[in-house]
């Protein structure tokens, strides 16, 4: 979900060796506990647009359709290259296809490529074209995953919690929905996880995420309450955040009445929720209020920027590409002003004092060099990090562990340092009270 605003884009990006090694975990300070063992959400194909143009503007100008400079870097959504000037901006979000950029689908693993595979053959239209009402009906991940279920004959029933319930949290004037699972397994009271989906603060549900709030449920035997905040352009920034805090609050007062434990509380999110978890953190620390156990951020939208590395390799990349996140960032921000804000600029914020925090990223995500960056920010401000990292998957591949074997493996990672993060309060709050 990444930078809309025109500006001339670098025309020589840093050389930097990639950092993600297939399931590599790394810089985890000796004092972090280590593991027992959804723009972005689940979007429609980012097929290029049909008004897509890679002509050089003479003498480094700009063309009218974002055509790059002779000198500039590759233009998105009328993006002038360095040295060019601006030219017209098209009433649609144009995407210029990067010459660079690399093909995904040749290197995404055999069962990601079948779900994207299945994901292009549902026809979505590329979504930054879309208003974000029509963009909210396109096609998902979670419905390529259920047709791909369906060709391999398989069982396209959800993953099966002892209970669902549906829930309307305050945030301000605002009512927001909410949904809590409860898990198979455990033993009340549960620790409980409030779970943000994705879909770049415009798009994306509970609905959409569901299979990712039933994994954590089970796996970390948890309670895990999703909450399906205020989105763009209807609510603008920071209406997200806002209705984030408000529901972390909301379960810290009220996780008894549905079986949880008020005192063993986590965060975790996707893409844009991966940020609003992140950003829960923060904002307890700076209230001096009871912080989470630990922060889950997969893939989590880590700068309001797209210029890294990896937003030039997979500018074209699916499901998320380097068009819809700028267009992500037209649609929930009110002004260039507010993508310099520390909550959706978390490379420049204060990361000192966070808990403990899991990344997980995939090779073939955009995201992926900002969340690299993220975690030595992380690091650098001696908070417990850990990031692991899958080979040939794509962005939004956490929650398709029915037909994805890595994502499998990501569940189970995540729930895994969910668990010892629950475990290790428990076990510090029964010293603590027998000291007494």
């Amino acid at each position: 979900m990444l930078g809309q605003f025109r500006t001339a884009l670098v025309t020589s990006f840093i050389a930097m060796g990639f950092l993600g090694c297939n399931k590599r975990e790394e810089r985890q300070p000796e004092n972090t506990t280590p593991p027992a063992t959804t723009p972005e959400a689940r979007t429609n194909p980012n097929a290029t647009s049909p008004n897509a143009t890679n002509t050089t503007g003479a003498n480094g100008t700009t063309g009218a359709n974002g055509m790059n400079g002779a000198n500039g870097a590759p233009g998105v959504t009328g993006t002038p290259g360095a040295n060019g000037t601006n030219g017209t901006t098209g009433t649609s979000a144009e995407r210029v296809t990067d010459s660079n950029a690399k093909d995904v689908l040749s290197k995404a693993d055999k069962d990601m490529k079948e779900v994207l595979d299945e994901f292009a053959a549902l026809g979505g239209k590329p979504l930054e074209t879309l208003t974000p009402g029509e963009a909210r009906k396109q096609p998902t991940l979670a419905d390529a995953e259920k047709a791909l279920l369906k060709k391999q004959g398989k069982s396209t029933e959800p993953e099966a919690v002892a209970k669902v319930e549906n829930k309307t949290i305050r945030s301000g004037s605002a009512s927001i929905p909410a949904r809590i699972y409860t898990p198979k397994e455990g033993k009340a009271p549960y620790p409980v996880v409030v779970y943000f989906h994705g879909g770049g603060f415009v798009v994306g549900s509970n609905d959409s995420y569901d299979a990712s709030a039933r994994g954590l449920a089970n796996g970390a035997k948890a309670v895990v309450v999703a909450v399906d905040y205020r989105k763009g352009p209807e609510n603008k920034f920071p209406a997200a955040h806002e209705d984030a805090d408000a529901a972390y609050a909301w379960v810290l007062k009220n996780a008894a009445s549905f079986s949880g434990d008020p005192k063993n509380v986590a965060v975790a999110g996707e893409s844009a929720g991966g940020n609003l978890a992140i950003n829960v953190a923060i904002d307890a620390r700076d209230k001096s209020e009871q912080l989470p156990v630990h922060v889950l951020a997969v893939y989590p939208v880590a700068t309001a920027t797209s210029t890294s590395p990896t937003f030039q390799e997979y500018a074209e990349a699916k499901p998320l590409n380097r068009a819809m996140m700028t267009w992500f960032v037209d649609k929930y921000t009110r002004s260039p002003a507010d993508a310099k804000d520390h909550r959706l600029d978390l490379l420049n914020a204060k990361l000192a004092g966070l808990p403990p925090t899991t990344i997980i990223t995939a090779e073939l995500d955009p995201l992926r060099a900002d969340d690299e960056a993220l975690e030595k920010k992380l690091d650098d401000a001696k908070v417990s990090v850990k990031l692991k990292n899958y080979e040939g998957m794509t962005h939004e591949f956490f929650g398709l562990g029915a037909v994805v074997g890595d994502a499998k493996d990501a569940m189970d990672f995540a729930t895994s340092r969910l668990k010892d993060a629950f475990e290790k309060h428990a076990n510090q709050s029964a010293s603590v009270d027998t000291t007494r």
